[in-house]
């Protein structure tokens, strides 16, 4: 079963959110700030507190919303659950661990999804609130003549989300080798005739090769993934150890792509750097062809991390294609495939077909003339 939790503020009992500026949790009720420490300390004593108090442990598991939360099976395309502040159901698809209550918009976090296997290693906290990312998102949309108005009114802007997407992080050092064939050339003259030399080479390379957090996306929704290639790089070296508090606030997603899933075809592009690295040492020749690149493996480090991002996505009526901004919510990188207003494009052909026309016939007055 699945926990829906909200994290509460000490204080007044309000719901926690993750501040990006202060990189602190905010309660909006009562506008008070706690550190990480300070959040984990109280509701580590809130847990202790009520399993002192819990006489009738069974019987309350049995009632909790805890329990009834999952109204259909794991498997269901669309899971349900009741928020504990409202009571309302929240609606969630397979993958999703935080959202938000609809009615209350409180955030929560499905817990049983975050944890196990499913538990990430580490998250990287936004760095860009939403404030500042509506700031640029409309900055950004101010110098595209050509999209649809409805792309950046106020109803669309506010859909924009931060959203946790989990990624496995790959740490390698390995032994790699590479086999290839080269050659010179030499050309020189004697007299009126001309002589062509070709030398030909084989060349072996090997070296221990390390590399450093490879990311590989671990959500099998396609179009999730090409949002998240489109703000690439992150600096996942601001990772911090994962606390489902640092969700609060934010959609996340959790992780439907095992590592060993993917473990061939990270072989494979490590063994394709590998041959590229070893390739870059060998100079001074006219051609050179790879025929063998082998990598060994030696040692291996997977991370499961959550990775912020901005998102929002559009679809214009009577248009199946979905239209998306993103934004890396720790480096500000924008990346998005955007709608064109056709009206606009239509008027701005037809201007310039009535100018062109305009210019002929002025043209073809003069020259009747002359």
């Amino acid at each position: 079963m699945d926990e829906v939790i909200t994290h509460k503020c000490p204080n007044c009992g309000g719901p926690l959110t993750f501040n990006t500026e202060s990189q602190q949790f905010h309660c909006d009720y009562c506008l008070s700030t706690f550190s990480e420490s300070d959040v984990l300390a109280f509701e580590k004593q809130q847990q202790t507190t009520a399993e002192a108090s819990d006489t009738d442990d069974q019987q309350t598991r049995s009632t909790s919303p805890s329990d009834s939360a999952a109204s259909k099976p794991a498997e269901s395309a669309i899971d349900l659950f009741l928020c504990p502040s409202c009571g309302a159901e929240i609606a969630t698809d397979a993958t999703t661990a935080a959202t938000f209550c609809y009615y209350c918009h409180n955030p929560v976090v499905l817990s049983g999804r975050i944890s196990g296997e499913f538990l990430p290693d580490t998250v990287l906290p936004f760095k860009i609130g939403k404030e500042e990312a509506v700031k640029q998102f409309l900055a950004w949309t101010s110098h595209k003549k050509f999209i649809p108005k409805d792309f950046f009114n106020k109803q669309q802007v506010e859909k924009l989300t931060g959203v946790y997407f989990p990624y496995w992080l790959v740490d390698s050092t390995l032994n790699g080798a590479m086999q290839a064939k080269a050659t010179r050339v030499s050309v020189w003259r004697v007299g009126d005739i001309e002589y062509t030399r070709t030398t030909h080479y084989s060349i072996i390379r090997k070296g221990l090769l390390t590399f450093k957090a490879l990311i590989k996306n671990a959500l099998s929704k396609n179009q999730a993934q090409k949002m998240i290639e489109a703000v690439l790089p992150f600096q996942v070296n601001e990772a911090v150890p994962f606390k489902s508090q640092y969700l609060a606030g934010f959609q996340a997603e959790k992780r439907d792509i095992a590592y060993q899933d993917l473990k061939e075809e990270i072989t494979r592009e490590l063994t394709d750097y590998t041959g590229s690295i070893l390739k870059q040492t060998v100079s001074g020749y006219a051609t050179v062809t790879v025929q063998r690149t082998d990598a060994n493996i030696t040692e291996e480090t997977k991370t499961y991390t959550l990775l912020p991002v901005w998102l929002l996505t559009y679809r214009a009526r009577g248009d199946k294609k979905i239209y998306y901004y993103a934004m890396n919510g720790q480096t500000g990188k924008i990346g998005g495939i955007l709608p064109l207003d056709k009206k606009k494009l239509g008027f701005l052909s037809l201007g310039i077909g009535l100018s062109v026309f305009a210019l002929a016939l002025i043209g073809g007055y003069f020259l009747l003339w002359l």
